[in-house]
Order: structure tokens, then C-alpha cells, then sequence
């Protein structure tokens, strides 16, 4: 039996070809990454303005007084803001 020079020399060796798969998968990881990049435009609005903690403050301290039963509702000054809401309209 006569054997000529084998073509395929990659097909004689499988640990060869699965070593090297890994080794271009590794690759393949390395070059594609995520970024992410915040403008500082957008750090600026995401920060808390000034009216929004004096509100969160206000909505705080109604918190409180709910739940401790100190907070009383003014019936007439209730019943003047909504008919100038309502009269608005």
C-alpha cells in the first residue's frame, strides 16, 4: 500500500482543531466590548434640582403627619382652590 502526502493535516489531529477554535473564540471576546460613555450634559440633568428635594421634603413631612394624625385639611380653602380650578377651565 502506497500512501501520497495527506492533504487534510488538520483532520489527522482533533485536539489541534479544538485548540484552536478556543483560541479564536478567546479573540473573537477580546475585540468586541461594550462601553457605555455618559455625557456630561446628561450628568447634569440626571443630578436632583433644587425643587425636586424641597418637594420630596414637603412630601416627607406630609408622610409624617398623615400617619401620625396631625394632619388636618382646610374644607374651605379646599373647596376655593378647586371652583378657581374648575372656573379656569
Amino acid at each position: 500500500m502506497k500512501l501520497d502526502g495527506i492533504q487534510n493535516t488538520q483532520s489527522v489531529n482533533p485536539y489541534r482543531n479544538q485548540q484552536m477554535k478556543v483560541n479564536q473564540a478567546k479573540q473573537t471576546n477580546e475585540i468586541k466590548t461594550d462601553k457605555l460613555e455618559i455625557s456630561s450634559e446628561a450628568k447634569k440633568l440626571s443630578a436632583a434640582s433644587p425643587i425636586e428635594t424641597a418637594r420630596q421634603q414637603r412630601v416627607q413631612e406630609l408622610k409624617s403627619q398623615v400617619q401620625s394624625g396631625d394632619y388636618q385639611v382646610d374644607a374651605n380653602k379646599l373647596a376655593s382652590s378647586m371652583l378657581s380650578y374648575f372656573n379656569k377651565l
